[in-house]
């Protein structure tokens, strides 16, 4: 007789329990990167969200979004929201980093109609600029002058050497 009191007992305790967890999980905590990791990891080894939850203390609805957007993009770190939302992905940026390295002549708006053809993302010359400059990349400007042919050089040269001598009144 006193085994099933203490069963009872037991599971009444579960419940205040699990009701001060749930308390708990109605406060508004930002989740740390090891915690997160820890979700992840136990979501990997084929964990149910659910179980997930009751195991940490954590709504099943945060553990859902969490890992619904580590699927999407395989990152679980917190993403901050503030402010306009980017245009270009990383990827984006890195090409056209390697673009601007490769042909250094080459004018903002060049490497935005280059992105524009390879990735289908229209983005302005000021933000080709601007990502440019998060990565030392400064001065994209157009090349104001033609670049000399060898028949130019050598009719600048002549014509130079011709007039060496001439004062400022000639």
């Amino acid at each position: 007789m006193n085994g099933g009191k203490e069963v009872k007992l037991f599971t009444s305790a579960l419940k205040a329990f699990q009701c001060n967890n749930r308390i708990v999980m109605a406060q508004r905590k930002h989740l740390d990167d090891f915690l997160r990791g820890r979700i992840i990891g136990r979501l990997e080894c084929r964990r149910t969200q659910l179980k997930v939850s009751e195991e940490l203390g954590i709504a099943q609805s945060v553990i859902s979004r969490l890992w619904q957007r580590f699927q999407d993009d395989g990152n679980a770190s917190r993403c901050y929201s503030t402010g306009r939302p980017r245009v270009t992905t990383p990827n984006e940026d890195r090409y056209l980093a390697v673009t601007a390295k490769r042909n250094r002549r080459s004018t903002a708006s060049d490497l935005s109609r280059q992105l524009s053809s390879a990735a289908g993302t229209t983005v302005s010359r000021q933000t080709v600029y601007r990502r440019l400059g998060h990565i030392g990349l400064y001065a994209r400007r157009p090349v104001r002058c033609v670049p000399l042919t060898a028949t130019h050089c050598r009719l600048r040269l002549a014509w130079s050497r011709e007039h060496a001598l001439w004062t400022p009144q000639q």
